[in-house]
């Protein structure tokens, strides 16, 4: 049992990483807004589908065309925000595009047949995905090398906080059923989203994008002048269109990250139709997830800003996502309390290749990419991770839930397979700046 003194010390010391994370104006602003935004989307989430389906009346396949056309937008919308925030103040485009998405939000409590449910969800998902990309630019050029994995660690650390706290606030209008319940906190999210961008207006302008110069000078005859051209030309050498290895680091990634598909989709899926667990499982799962992304995003996050670090936590990654698939499709035959553990193990192993993966991504994406095109490098990333997320369901069904076992085997060495590619891309750049 541990003394008062030591209870002690950990809390000074707990209290003083807070003060030293808050002590940074950038960081500080983004954690406010961060804070009161997720808890807000951690109501909505929670409370969606539901509402389409009970409250509105949509029936199953028109509310997954809801969220799969709102996906696609956001795929779009996530190359749209950083292509704007090099060229406009990012911190600006943050504000305006976060405060009229959640007001996007707080109008579903007014939805009420699948066109406007449709329409809002549309709008909605594309101004989060700006507003996505803008905070990325953001991160980008506001902290050091060393400082943005960990700036993005304790700010996606403070969303699962938010969101689990956002889910129990949505219990309310799921214990009580009603359509006034449902409508009363859909509005109540909207306005703390809405709300939520309200630090960003403190943000300085170091956060921005430098002013480009590219002016059209033109000569005594009337062309424009070569110096003009040359800038011109050089703006368009540095877009991450014209850079492979940036490109296929973001391809690579994006089939990654259906790793968040499985434990959103397979995982229920599989507990609920191939094991004897029971159903309130699933909720001990995502809660476990949640605990162990909590307390090791920021420390695993440690030292990937060095590419060969962030290759190597990656190649890491691959394996425990690997092992993770395996051990689940295991919990098929076993009895309740068997595959209860069984499951358990697969959710840790999955959650710190999760962990891991995101920390490795995120050194990358950064150290990888052309300063001066900071958003539009960010935005490709965004929209690479947004396929993933929106191609996500159909690999998971169409490998794990169509073929048990082996369907499992297929998606580990998928995951496998993109790792050692993240890895390899590491290596090598890691070994070109030498």
């Amino acid at each position: 049992m541990p003394s008062r003194t030591t209870a002690s010390a950990d809390g000074r010391g707990l209290r003083a990483r807070i003060d030293r994370i808050l002590s940074d104006p950038v960081l500080n602003a983004l954690v406010a807004s961060t804070t009161v935004s997720r808890v807000g989307r951690g109501v909505f989430l929670t409370v969606t589908v539901l509402f389409f389906t009970q409250i509105i009346g949509l029936r199953a396949t028109e509310a997954a065309v809801v969220l799969a056309v709102s996906s696609g937008f956001g795929v779009v919308a996530s190359l749209l925000g950083g292509w704007l925030a090099d060229r406009w103040s990012a911190r600006r485009l943050t504000f305006a595009f976060e405060a009229l998405g959640g007001i996007l939000l707080a109008a579903y409590a007014f939805a009420g047949d699948f066109v406007s449910a449709l329409v809002l969800a549309s709008l909605s998902g594309s101004f989060d995905s700006i507003g996505h990309s803008a905070r990325s630019a953001i991160i980008a050029r506001g902290f050091a090398a060393d400082r943005r994995v960990h700036a993005r660690a304790v700010l996606r650390t403070v969303t699962n906080l938010s969101i689990a706290l956002g889910s129990g606030v949505a219990a309310i209008a799921l214990a009580l059923g009603t359509a006034e319940a449902y409508r009363l906190v859909i509005l109540a999210a909207g306005i703390l989203c809405a709300l939520g961008s309200l630090p960003l207006l403190r943000l300085t302008a170091v956060v921005d994008a430098p002013p480009r110069r590219i002016t059209p000078v033109r000569t005594e005859t009337g062309s424009i002048s070569t110096a003009a051209k040359e800038e011109r030309r050089d703006w368009r050498r540095r877009s991450p269109w014209r850079d492979p290895r940036y490109l296929l680091l973001s391809l690579l990634s994006a089939v990654f990250g259906m790793q968040f598909g499985v434990a959103e989709l397979g995982v229920p899926l599989w507990v609920t139709r191939e094991t004897s667990a029971p159903t309130v499982v699933v909720s001990v799962l995502l809660i476990t997830n949640t605990a162990l992304v909590v307390m090791f995003q920021v420390r695993a996050s440690r030292g990937t800003h060095d590419l060969r670090v962030a290759g190597r936590v990656t190649m890491i990654a691959g394996w425990l996502m690997a092992a993770a698939c395996l051990v689940y499709a295991l919990a098929a035959d076993l009895p309740a309390w068997p595959a209860v553990a069984v499951l358990i193990g697969g959710m840790i192993a999955h959650t710190f290749a999760e962990i891991l993966s995101q920390a490795g991504a995120w050194g990358l994406s950064f150290e990888l990419a052309d300063p001066v095109r900071a958003g539009a490098y960010q935005g490709v990333f965004g929209m690479g991770f947004s396929l993933g997320a929106l191609a996500s369901p159909v690999v998971v069904n169409a490998t794990a839930i169509t073929f048990g076992f082996a369907g499992w085997g297929m998606l580990a060495l998928i995951f496998l397979c993109a790792a050692t590619g993240i890895w390899v891309i590491a290596r090598r750049a890691a070994a070109a700046s030498a």
